[in-house]
């Protein structure tokens, strides 16, 4: 035999999807089909019936499962079966670990390695000894498993010649091999291998070899085998009468069968079937042969598979598929398991898809796959009482064949604060080969998120959950270009299955996401924004992002236009949410006349828009800067301080009101007049109070750190050379490490991040260069 098919044959059982043994590979029965349990053969004499230790039921390998079917395993291979019961292989495993599975209460028996069915249908296992060739030993056991009997030992080296295991037909052996003269020869003998009990089968050629069975009928065994040399070798099916151990009739001449793993060829007393290809491998086409004329019928089958075209017989029908894994990935559509009538050419649809099988008793085949109705397992096809196949589910794993939607964990309220910004939101599906659609809406917005999710390739992403991991730093930047709002969320699912197996999947739902208010967050999405007016009047908002490869402060989408005539005004500063909303924060903005207007967060749309302004008083003229954000008297609401042309410093403290949304002003410093810019910065100094930073006319910057009163304690000197900037704002926590930071800006592209360090004695650590306001050669006047 060539080492080529050798190999071939090797591979035919690692795959996954093994559905049958190639010709000439030893055993050559083809791996026998499940039907429901009936009595067994009678044990041979020689096999004294003791009882065949088995093994308890495995969860997810064998038993029975909550609806009374027996349990197929999930990772299980279909390798043959008899009337009692199944075997598989492990596809997952290697070894394969076989086990066999009883039709009547699912018990599951554990086997040695590469142990095979004695025959197409039969009950009787063999187990080659090790260091035997697996698939035709010369030392092997057979075991009974209808009727438990004690395990038969066989030793074939006592004929003298070469002989191996080639079947094994109710009690008869088949061995096959040359004697000691080198002649080919087809030996019948009792279970036991007994040399006395020896019978040479007449009418085969002079150069039989590598033979095995593929079937039996009423006391005879189809006989598969070669002739001729390798470089030009035909292959042939005979029956062999075990009464008077001769062939009876003439030879049938077959066809290449095999040349992919999932290659088949099937039998019956009637019939050959088997599979062939055209010269680049690319489409299949079904041969029949009629036994008894040597007539040979060809129909087109189309594109074959990865693995191959696989042939059934189940009477005057022939079943064909290429072998598929319902959880491969990729965009090609599985071929479900059909049968065509040899007589008329009608063709049906029998599983949605099958990834291996194998005949069984009785002119029936077992195949593993699903359909949409009854969902994944065990399928008996058997010859109803008009002729036409009709499928029985007898094994299940429990799974369902069509996409299915198995749940979501995603929490009713997302916290963002108590999560760190991350919160994974995860859709479970029973598999990921799909088209999957998320589309998550912000319902005050209307603004829509949409991700796809289409894997590709012969396999994509393993096992069933979809995970979206809100991390508002990052990951949901990454989807929609900047961090997502506060507020209320619909989502809705939609997952199309790749292979083309049922219907697509819908599902949807609803969560709120919530923070508690951060200065400078406009628009209510938990990231700072800046507020620039260039020289015509126009204002932006800037939504800013750190990006944490680089630390530094960008802008991850395009600055939103607010508006125009923001000209009027001489002061524009954030202020944070002095509404009480709990929401966005606010900004206020004082015109010319003195008067000072309250303008509320939460922009929307492509341009930012804003409530309409709410007068907040006059006489605001009076004085030379102001400045919001920190809470200064420890109630939890942001105030606002301004320093008069006398350079004595005010407090606003905040009411949680737009109608009045500050109570009368108290004093609370003089001698300010020696700065030229005041920032409010939130905590600077970790012991929970806002905090300010005051710049002098040298270019010194200072920090008046809170006592939660309204009064701070003695200045402590930060450091000088901040006169660079024409803006130096309290950006709040740019950088989400839970520290405020700030953002210096200077009209010669000088924009610098200064993130905070939390400790008061040096509270800025190295500036870092900053994109946010930045690009497209444009100035501002005004930043806050």
């Amino acid at each position: 035999m060539s080492s080529a098919r050798t190999t071939r044959r090797r591979l035919t059982t690692a795959v996954t999807t093994v559905l049958a043994v190639t010709l000439g590979a030893g055993v050559l029965s083809v791996p026998a089909t499940a039907a429901p349990a009936s009595p067994a053969s009678p044990a041979s004499p020689a096999s004294p019936a003791t009882t065949v230790p088995a093994t308890a039921a495995v969860p997810g390998e064998a038993g029975v499962t909550a609806d009374g079917t027996v349990q197929f395993p999930m990772s299980g291979v279909l390798s043959g079966a008899g009337r009692t019961g199944f075997l598989t292989l492990n596809s997952l495993a290697y070894p394969a670990n076989p086990r066999w599975t009883r039709y009547a209460d699912g018990t599951s028996t554990a086997l040695p390695e590469d142990t095979r069915m004695g025959v197409a249908g039969s009950d009787v296992l063999m187990s080659p000894d090790e260091g035997q060739s697996s698939w035709r030993p010369r030392k092997f056991t057979l075991r009974d498993m209808a009727t438990g009997a004690e395990p038969v030992k066989v030793d074939l080296t006592a004929l003298g010649g070469d002989h191996r295991f080639a079947g094994l037909v109710d009690s008869t052996l088949l061995a096959l091999g040359t004697n000691r003269d080198g002649a080919s020869e087809l030996l019948l003998l009792d279970m036991t291998g007994d040399p006395e009990s020896a019978r040479k089968v007449t009418g085969l050629p002079a150069e039989v070899r590598d033979g095995g069975v593929y079937g039996r009928g009423a006391g005879t065994a189809l006989l598969g085998y070669y002739t001729g040399p390798d470089e030009a070798q035909s292959k042939h099916l005979v029956t062999v009468d075990l009464t008077t151990a001769a062939v009876r009739g003439a030879s049938t001449t077959i066809g290449a069968s095999g040349g992919y793993p999932g290659d088949s060829l099937a039998v019956s007393d009637s019939s050959v079937a088997w599979p062939e290809y055209d010269d680049d491998g690319s489409t299949g086409t079904l041969a029949v042969v009629d036994r008894a004329t040597g007539e040979i019928r060809r129909t087109p089958l189309g594109r074959r598979g990865e693995y191959g075209i696989s042939i059934g017989l189940v009477g005057e029908w022939v079943t064909y598929a290429s072998p598929s894994d319902l959880y491969g990935r990729g965009t090609a559509p599985l071929g479900p398991l059909r049968a065509r009538s040899s007589k008329t050419g009608e063709t049906i649809a029998l599983l949605s898809y099958m990834s291996s099988a194998a005949p069984g008793p009785d002119g029936t085949l077992l195949a593993r796959g699903g359909t949409v109705e009854k969902g994944e397992g065990l399928y008996r096809i058997a010859a109803g009482e008009d002729g036409r196949p009709t499928t029985e589910l007898v094994a299940s794993t429990g799974e369902p064949t069509k996409l299915t939607y198995l749940g979501d964990e995603i929490p009713d309220v997302l916290d963002l604060d108590r999560s760190g910004g991350q919160t994974p939101l995860t859709w479970r599906l029973s598999r990921l080969n799909a088209d999957v659609y998320l589309k998550l809406t912000h319902r005050r917005t209307g603004r829509t998120y949409i991700q796809e999710y289409k894997p590709d390739g012969p396999r994509g992403a393993a096992g069933t959950t979809l995970a979206l991991n809100w991390w508002e730093n990052y990951g949901f930047k990454t989807i929609t270009g900047k961090a997502a709002q506060n507020g209320d969320y619909d989502w809705s699912l939609r997952a199309v299955p790749q292979n083309g197996i049922g219907p697509e999947v819908t599902a949807s739902g609803s969560f709120k996401v919530v923070r508690a208010p951060k200065p400078h967050d406009l628009d209510d999405n938990g990231a700072p924004d800046l507020l620039a007016r260039d020289a015509q009047g126009l204002l932006w908002q800037v939504d800013t992002h750190t990006d944490t490869s680089a630390s530094r402060l960008t802008s991850p989408v395009s600055r939103k236009r607010v508006g125009h005539g923001w000209n009027i005004y001489d002061r524009i500063e954030s202020v944070g949410d002095i509404g009480g909303r709990s929401d966005a924060a606010d900004f206020v903005a004082r015109d010319r006349s003195g008067v000072l207007w309250l303008y509320s967060g939460a922009g929307t749309g492509s341009e930012a828009t804003f409530p309409a302004r709410t007068r907040i008083g006059g006489g605001w003229n009076t004085y030379t800067r102001f400045t919001g954000g920190s809470d200064l008297t420890g109630d939890g609401r942001p105030d606002l301080v301004a320093t008069d042309k006398a350079g004595d410093l005010w407090l606003y403290k905040a009411n949680g009101g737009t109608g009045a949304p500050f109570a009368p002003r108290r004093k609370i410093g003089h001698g300010w007049g020696i700065y030229n810019h005041v920032s409010a910065t939130g905590n600077l100094g970790g012991n929970g109070t806002g905090d300010l930073v005051a710049r002098d006319t040298a270019g010194v910057l200072w920090l008046y750190l809170g006592k939660g009163d309204g009064t701070f304690a003695p200045r402590r000197k930060i450091g000088g050379g901040w006169n660079q900037y024409s803006e130096i704002v309290g950006i709040g926590d740019g950088n989400k490490d839970g520290h405020p930071d700030l953002y210096g800006y200077g009209p010669a592209d000088t924009s610098y991040f200064h993130a905070g360090t939390g400790d008061y004695s040096a509270p800025f650590a190295t500036r870092t260069p900053s994109e946010a306001l930045l690009g497209g050669g444009v100035t501002y006047d005004s930043v806050s």
